[in-house]
């Protein structure tokens, strides 16, 4: 592949500070994750934002998380055909053979992915509708949260923060349509759990389905 390129310096040099000191310290646990597979606690679906790092929120060691990320923290309905399903397969991998008891859908603040969605949903981002391939068609997903807004409510920030806690409830509901996550948690095998991250004040909340509310943890 004649257009791949030597990792960049400062990633290598963090590679070989990495090796040097919490790899060599822990070289058995990686040894033994290696040899035995991964056992993780929990799966989490957050979203790509860089600013979003859900080990560190919770203080993961390596091999605790099954993490998937993508824009805006979305779960797709379950639809089955022939079309590539990275959110979906990883939802059927972790909870049907990795067997993970909890599954967390962390959403954030100030979110992109949820902004382009609002923005589309108003008719004020056609670009994404008529230039993107990829993006308006996955943001769009979010709809059933866009039309859950109050309409009286005209300021921004707010509306775009609601969003991105429907965001994360429109993803809960969409996991329920997936036969397997049903099953898993009838049986009570498997949570599910919504949360919202603050990124300026290091904030979590969390959905209580009984009020229909997020609540400070």
């Amino acid at each position: 592949m004649k257009h791949a390129k030597p990792l960049p310096t400062f990633l290598s040099k963090r590679f070989a500070g990495w090796k040097a000191t919490t790899y060599q310290e822990n070289s058995a646990w990686y040894a033994r994750l290696a040899d035995e597979g991964q056992r993780p606690r929990a799966m989490i679906i957050s979203c790509c934002d860089s600013r979003v790092h859900v080990t560190s929120i919770f203080g993961a060691e390596t091999g605790e998380f099954f993490i998937h990320r993508n824009i805006a923290n979305l779960v797709p309905p379950y639809r089955p055909d022939d079309d590539h399903h990275g959110t979906s397969a990883a939802i059927e991998y972790a909870v049907k053979f990795l067997k993970v008891s909890n599954l967390l859908v962390v959403g954030h603040s100030n979110c992109g992915g949820v902004a382009a969605s609002h923005d589309l949903c108003c008719g004020e981002a056609e670009d994404l509708r008529t230039n993107s391939e990829f993006i308006g068609p996955w943001v769009e997903i979010l709809k059933p949260g866009f039309d859950r807004l109050d309409p009286n409510e005209k300021d921004r920030a707010k509306r775009l923060t609601q969003l991105e806690k429907n965001a994360v409830v429109v993803s809960l509901e969409n996991l329920m349509t997936f036969p397997f996550v049903a099953d898993a948690v009838e049986a009570g095998t498997l949570s599910l759990h919504g949360l919202w991250n603050e990124i300026r004040d290091g904030g979590l909340e969390c959905y209580n389905p009984a009020d229909n509310a997020f609540h400070q943890i």
